[in-house]
């Protein structure tokens, strides 16, 4: 089990750990981590290779350009890292151009893991054994290419911590937002001024009528869902 306190656990593999601190030490994820509701700790896969230079990739068996990142290093990191306070529930994610589209439905699919252990490809590739013997599934962040994995843990530690309860604050928020279990997507939000060179805040959102204001924003909700 987790520290009781400790509602979710991110361990990321990475060949850069050092890329994720500046955006982890500002704001929501910030104040999560202080209040103990999320932990992130980074893992440099360089350690867990033997060999004088640390070496963790090599070229692909059949030829081909690039260098893939070797398996050993990786079972060996994996292996580490699932010792580190265990959890009831934890889910193994590969980072890959091949995997699959990570969705909404998907961060609300891993939120309820109370721990993510996040693998981040590099390079050409990765040994394709790790993809098959070692991770549970492999995502992507859409379909293009990255430099590497790193962007995606990002991305996925981000968006399931805001359902990780109290990371918010508002419970409201994450259910109201685009993308959210309503299925629909968000409707557009304003703030003072409410004239901007010409241009108003729509009437109904100051007429203080709140049937109205629902109504209004279901019906916008519907027209951009409509027109994406």
């Amino acid at each position: 089990m987790l520290e009781s306190s400790i509602f979710m656990r991110f361990d990321i593999i990475s060949l850069f750990p050092e890329s994720f601190r500046s955006y982890f030490d500002v704001s929501i994820l910030k104040r999560a981590q202080e209040k103990d509701l999320i932990h992130i700790e980074t893992h440099q896969l360089r350690d867990f290779a033997h060999d004088k230079h640390k070496t963790v990739d090599d070229t692909p068996y059949g030829g081909g350009a690039g260098m893939v990142l070797k398996v050993e290093p990786i079972a060996e990191a994996l292996e580490h890292v699932k010792k580190i306070s265990p959890a009831e529930r934890t889910r193994v994610i590969l980072f890959s151009a091949k995997g699959k589209v990570f969705t909404q439905e998907d961060v609300r699919r891993l939120a309820d893991y109370d721990r993510l252990i996040l693998i981040c490809g590099r390079y050409e590739g990765v040994d394709e054994r790790v993809a098959e013997f070692l991770v549970d599934e492999e995502l992507s962040i859409g379909e293009y290419v990255l430099t590497g994995g790193e962007i995606p843990a990002l991305v996925v530690v981000d968006s399931v911590s805001r359902l990780v309860p109290g990371v918010l604050g508002n419970a409201e928020s994450a259910e109201t937002e685009s993308h959210s279990a309503l299925g629909t997507v968000e409707h557009p939000q304003y703030t003072k001024p409410e004239e901007w060179q010409g241009f108003r805040v729509p009437e109904v959102l100051l007429s203080g009528h709140h049937g109205n204001v629902s109504d209004w924003r279901m019906l916008m909700s519907k027209q951009k869902e409509k027109d994406q």
